[in-house]
């Protein structure tokens, strides 16, 4: 396990206590889920861009056509 130390002012480590004790969690948990979040949102970006690169654009425009007729 790793032990990151980051600068925040005074505001926003209290409001950060707040909602972790609002959650009934310490504040390192509430951190952990926090970059979890931030994680997932990374990963399921990159795995769109990937899929984004490697489709094509006019089968694309074609499903969307098909939408649009009501299939």
């Amino acid at each position: 396990m790793s032990v990151l130390t980051i600068r925040l002012t005074e505001e926003k480590h209290e409001r950060l206590k707040q909602l972790a004790k609002s959650r009934n969690i310490s504040l390192n948990k509430l951190m952990d889920e926090l970059s979890t979040i931030a994680l997932a949102e990374f990963d399921t970006y990159n795995r769109y861009r990937a899929r984004a690169e490697s489709g094509n654009p006019e089968e694309a425009l074609k499903i969307l056509d098909r939408l649009d007729d009501g299939l």
